[in-house]
């Protein structure tokens, strides 16, 4: 919710304040996906951290989020982005391109972790901020619905690695598929198990 402050010609000015969070660090497969939430007056209720929601919540939340923010941006880093930068790198660039996405701009940015992206906003990094501070939750439902609906879509172009039901995740099944089918373009070549079949 915003807060207020005093500008120049004595008018009260809502300072906006925006949640950061990003999905996919884990994976094998697929893009890094971040989202950056402002929220006004009205927050929905039943926000968490996405992993502790059921996947019927999340997408309940998905929608209601979207419809009563002030502001909602989806962010990414590719697997190629990925495979040069690392993982935690390219989480904080895919934070970086949600925040910058915003319109209008936030005053203040709020990430879940302990680490900021390199940019210019007034911002500080909160550990468990996603199961504690509504927009950091909204803006990890919102990545955590995104991605795994791309998983189910990349599932259907790259068939037999299970991909929606385990998102990229190094499951026992993803991990034998891979060693039977090979790696396919949208995996982390960087990552161990990946890289030890190229």
């Amino acid at each position: 919710m915003p807060s207020e402050t005093m500008s120049p010609i004595g008018v009260m000015a809502p300072v906006l304040t925006a949640g950061c969070d990003e999905v996919g660090r884990g994976p094998l497969a697929g893009d890094v996906v971040a989202a950056a939430v402002i929220f006004g007056p009205s927050i929905p209720e039943g926000l968490n951290d996405s992993k502790k929601l059921t996947e019927r919540k999340r997408e309940r939340l998905f929608d209601e989020i979207k419809v009563s923010a002030v502001a909602w941006s989806i962010g990414r880093a590719s697997v190629e982005e990925v495979d040069r930068l690392n993982i935690l790198n390219a989480s904080l660039l895919a934070m970086k391109r949600a925040v910058e996405s915003l319109a209008p701009s936030p005053d203040h940015v709020l990430v879940d972790g302990n680490k900021l992206p390199a940019w210019q906003f007034s911002a500080e990094a909160i550990v468990g901020g996603d199961g504690s501070i509504p927009c950091i939750s909204a803006a990890s439902v919102l990545a955590k619905v995104t991605r795994d609906r791309e998983m189910v879509q990349l599932d259907q172009e790259y068939p037999g690695y299970g991909l929606a039901k385990h998102k990229g995740y190094p499951t026992a099944q993803h991990l034998d598929a891979l060693a039977r089918l090979g790696v396919s373009p949208i995996h982390r070549q960087s990552f161990g198990p990946v890289a030890r079949l190229i």
